[in-house]
């Protein structure tokens, strides 16, 4: 078993190393591993201690300017087919996502439902593959907004006419996004699992002006560990990467749970991560049964931590999972494939 796991984290400090550096586009959270079915489609129902769960996450970043960014999200997924799939089973759930940003109230709204189907290979690994698909809505305040052409000599003046060419303040599209993970899980003590997804697989057009502005794909990596190093410490390594456009993402870290009740009931957590060219994002939570709070802060490290004296973002998730009451001998394998006090 040792053996086993010095590999393991060797492979993954080697992807760590190998990550580039850079900021990302569209929503996003520091707690990625606490948003699952925003990551990657293929998570849903993809539930290593649980059957079902419930999660919200809520983001407060640059509180520090006059207009701090906010992003909240709710999603739920559940296992269906558990029964009469004897080597997998059918995840479904949804998410819905809501943002406003800037002096503009730039909101972003977005609802998807999302499926994925897991099917394990053999006694030690699963594959899953995840499609997700809905409507988003992004609106703005053009009457909050001033531009060049508004400058009167001493300040911008938003009663002045602007000749900036807006045909609505509000558009609407439908989106999709795919996904695919693959999970291996040697022993009660080991598990890893890395997955790719690719979200805007359609392109679609997202402008207030008359043109053919098209959100570009974005492709999003992961790899994370768990690994039980005794009856009290589970640490739980990762790496995420995320690229749209010209912009990338890279974050790396871990966190470790450590058991305070002896059974597992009540757990701390404690980790740090590293958004490349961007922030430290230190966390803390503690998990009571089937609810586990996580809260972290993101402290800015790029030129920007001059404007805003490092006060980055908080953020806070919260998750809820369970099991079934009916769950067969079975099929209780698949509900326990993470390493567990």
């Amino acid at each position: 078993m040792k053996k086993q796991i010095v590999k393991i984290t060797a492979v993954l400090l080697i992807l760590i190393s190998a990550a580039g550096s850079g900021t990302a586009q569209d929503l996003h959270f520091s707690q990625y591993f606490n948003s699952p079915l925003t990551t990657n489609p293929a998570n849903t129902g993809f539930i290593p201690d649980g059957n079902y769960r419930i999660g919200i996450n809520y983001r407060n970043q640059w509180a520090s300017i006059p207009v701090p960014y906010k992003t909240m999200s709710v999603y739920g997924d559940f296992q269906l087919l558990r029964d009469q799939l004897v080597y997998g089973w059918v995840g479904v759930g949804g998410v819905i996502l809501r943002d406003v940003a800037g002096s503009g109230n730039l909101t972003s709204t977005k609802g998807y439902a999302t499926v994925a189907y897991h099917q394990l290979l053999g006694e030690s690994s699963l594959l899953s593959l995840g499609f997700e698909a809905g409507s988003a809505n992004k609106r703005v305040d053009i009457t909050k907004l001033t531009f060049g052409d508004q400058w009167n000599g001493k300040f911008f003046d938003s009663q002045m006419p602007t000749a900036e060419p807006f045909t609505q303040s509000s558009v609407n599209y439908f989106d999709m996004n795919v996904g695919m993970n693959y999970a291996y899980f040697p022993t009660d003590n080991i598990y890893v699992n890395t997955g790719f997804a690719v979200q805007h697989v359609n392109k679609p057009r997202e402008t207030f002006y008359d043109g053919d502005n098209i959100v570009p794909r974005r492709y999003i990596g992961f790899l994370n560990a768990s690994i039980k190093l005794s009856d009290q410490v589970i640490i739980n390594p990762s790496a995420y990467y995320a690229q749209q456009a010209k912009s990338h993402e890279t974050v790396i870290g871990l966190n470790a749970a450590y058991n305070l009740s002896g059974d597992g009931v009540q757990q701390a957590y404690g980790g740090i991560y590293y958004r490349a060219g961007d922030a430290a994002v230190f966390m803390v939570g503690y998990q009571l049964s089937n609810v586990k709070l996580m809260f972290s802060y993101d402290v800015t490290t790029s030129a920007l931590s001059s404007s805003n004296s490092r006060r980055g973002a908080y953020e806070i998730g919260i998750v809820y999972s369970g099991l079934y009451s009916n769950r067969s001998f079975n099929n209780a394998k698949r509900s326990t494939i993470c390493p567990s006090f």
